[in-house]
């Protein structure tokens, strides 16, 4: 057994060790205390910012919380320090950790970043009709990792964000109007000047196609077996299809029955018998 001597000497050396290492816990323990202040105050000031924004609330909560963590983090490297453990070696950790996630998560790390730049900027938000990545489409939600489309099959296409903010959109939505343009061919023996009254008129009696600006059509290619007509209108975004659809229809009932023939492809075979 340990004599009294060997006890009084561990509790003598323990004692030291305390009154080496006090003066910095009371440090680190103020540090904690006025940091942790002071982190709820920047987080208070950030959520009374993005009260006054018009941002994405997804894009708000996702940037309210990193703030607060990357904050804390910041508060504990700092108390960590204080306390004797070497920055360099802390920072070097970190880091290391920091690259092996960024490695494995740099697919998921574009999507995010994507998704940031779309909340941000907008290109389009939910309800717009959009183009994007060879699919079309009504924006159903934006994440931040991806953005889901409603597609004319009523499909959901689900798409990364890294490729959505990188690539070309179209976005149908932002104007309030669209020009439609329909090509319709007629045979050369057709009255070209009659062809152009009928579907000028067509457009004229439909109330869902703009008067202004003003419909035209004019000759846009003499192809190999038909001329081919040129027709553009502007409509709005809501009539744009039911207007599309009404002229395509229309022309080919009053060409049939002004006697305006419409070719098509034929093929010829002959047998010798």
């Amino acid at each position: 057994m340990a004599s009294f001597s060997e006890y009084k000497e561990y509790l003598d050396e323990g004692l030291s060790w305390i009154m080496d290492i006090l003066p910095n816990l009371l440090t680190a323990g103020i540090i904690l205390i006025v940091g942790w202040w002071i982190v709820k105050f920047i987080n208070r000031m950030v959520r009374k910012f993005f009260e006054k924004k018009d941002y994405d609330r997804a894009l708000e909560t996702f940037l309210e919380s990193f703030i607060s963590i990357a904050l804390k983090l910041l508060l504990f490297v700092l108390v960590i320090t204080q306390l004797g453990v070497k920055s360099s070696s802390l920072v070097a950790l970190v880091g290391a950790a920091g690259l092996a996630v960024g490695l494995a998560l740099q697919g998921s790390l574009a999507n995010f970043a994507g998704g940031v730049l779309i909340l941000v900027f907008k290109p389009f938000k939910v309800g717009d009709f959009i183009s994007a990545g060879g699919i079309d489409g009504t924006v159903k939600e934006i994440s931040i990792f991806t953005t889901k489309l409603n597609t004319f099959g009523n499909q959901v296409a689900i798409l990364p964000n890294g490729q959505l903010s990188n690539n070309s959109i179209i976005n149908f939505n932002v104007e309030s109007t669209r020009r439609d343009k329909i090509d319709i061919g007629i045979g050369y023996g057709s009255n070209i000047k009659k062809a152009k009254e009928i579907l000028l008129d067509i457009c004229d009696g439909n109330e869902q196609i703009l008067k202004d600006p003003a419909p035209a059509v004019f000759v846009g290619e003499l192809a190999d077996s038909s001329v081919n007509l040129t027709l553009r209108f502007w409509a709005e975004n809501a009539d744009f299809w039911a207007a599309h659809f009404y002229v395509m229809e229309e022309a080919k009932a009053r060409f049939d029955a002004a006697g305006i023939e419409i070719p098509f492809p034929q093929l010829d075979v002959h047998k010798k018998v």
